[in-house]
């Protein structure tokens, strides 16, 4: 048996009941896999294996973990998502090395305080439980870079996440947030944030006053009525995704997003859009279907690098003749409006592969319609 062989064990999707007993006498083990099995428990042996740096337990049938854990002294990644815990061995605090933990989808109510005596940990996932709070001192690991609370029963956080200054990835989405805390703001090098599916009326002004870094903002699913001004601060946002709210119009500084690639507006009440929108130059979609437009400003034709155009279900009556500016579009949506005529620029679209005009009202078939179809773009009337 080679040295890599002698240090990794895998048994995974093996149906096994029980940890094999030769397993605890393999003393140099540094990694042991037994994902998709129908292990309930672990014996106190397991503690044999101090070498470990890196256990998989995934998709198993743990109720609970064996005190003997926190023998595991060289431990830095423990995998436990999808099985049955309810609590974790108080001897956990020993595992000073760990800096990956992965809980998700168990069945936590509660966290012990000495989980949060794991001071190098950098990435923790609690999604996918019953967790309506965590201890205070939980907010004192300030080494982490990636927090997964999706999926639990959070109504409110505490201002103290501020503390968490290195974080990268935080998820909160789908919880039963009211609101979320000022101080989140003050995570300077947050670079994904989640806030879908939960119950938010609105977001604090300070919020985007630091969050330089971030790439992409998700709080779809909101009850989200207006957005703060200084969302234009998000100058190195990628992607933007606030579907299903109740978004009657978008900030003038929304044209200060210039690496926007996408944004996903779907689902809202927006009557109208911002003059400065024409400055996303680096947009390649947008999706703004089931909304309230009645006219789009002329700048949208500055969006030179757009690829897909959803204007779907809306109470558009004219487009601007600069829609003709978008040379790179390739899919034109605007089913359900309120359209008689359509500007004669479309027909100069080089890359046009699909416009769809069902449910409008036009009055006659413009003749271009004949070209955009020789050219192999698909026409839906």
């Amino acid at each position: 048996m080679s040295d890599e062989q002698e240090k990794s064990y895998a048994a995974r999707y093996s149906a096994l009941t029980s940890l094999l007993a030769s397993i605890s006498q393999r003393n140099h083990l540094q990694q042991l896999d037994l994902t998709g099995n129908r292990l309930t428990s672990l014996p106190e042996t397991v503690g044999k294996l101090a070498s470990l740096k890196r256990l998989y337990l995934d998709e198993n049938q743990l109720s609970s973990l064996p005190e003997a854990l926190g023998s595991l002294t060289s431990l830095e990644e423990l995998h436990i998502d999808a099985n049955l815990l309810t609590s974790l061995p108080v001897s956990i605090d020993r595992l000073t090395k760990l800096k990956t933990l992965r809980l998700y989808n168990n069945q936590f109510y509660a966290l012990p305080v000495s989980l949060c005596r794991l001071t190098s940990l950098r990435d923790i996932s609690l999604g996918k439980n019953h967790l309506a709070s965590l201890p205070e001192a939980f907010w004192q690991l300030s080494t982490l870079q990636v927090l997964n609370l999706g999926e639990n029963q959070f109504s409110a956080l505490s201002k103290s996440i501020s503390n968490l200054t290195d974080l990268r990835m935080l998820d909160l989405g789908h919880n039963q947030l009211t609101a979320v805390p000022e101080s989140l703001g003050k995570l300077s090098k947050l670079t994904f944030l989640y806030l879908s599916n939960n119950q938010l009326t609105s977001l604090p002004e300070a919020l985007f006053d630091n969050l330089e870094e971030l790439l992409y903002l998700n709080a779809t699913d909101n009850q989200l009525t207006s957005l703060p001004e200084n969302l234009g601060k998000l100058t190195n946002l990628k992607e933007l995704r606030l579907y299903n709210n109740q978004l009657t119009a978008l900030p003038e500084s929304f044209g200060s997003l210039v690496n926007l690639k996408e944004l996903h507006v779907m689902n809202n009440q927006l009557i109208s859009l911002p003059t400065s929108i024409g400055e996303l130059r680096n947009l390649k979609e947008l999706r703004l279907c089931n909304n309230r437009l009645t006219s789009l400003p002329a700048s949208l034709g500055d969006l030179t690098q757009l690829t897909y155009l959803d204007l779907r279900n809306n109470r558009l009556n004219a487009l601007p003749e600069s829609i003709g500016n978008l040379t790179l579009l390739t899919h034109l949506d605007l089913r359900a409006n309120k359209l008689h005529a359509l500007p004669a620029s479309i027909e100069s679209l080089p890359k046009l592969e699909k416009l769809d005009l069902r449910w409008n009202k036009l009055a006659a078939l413009p003749p271009w319609f004949q070209q955009l179809e020789e050219r192999g773009c698909t026409v839906f009337l």
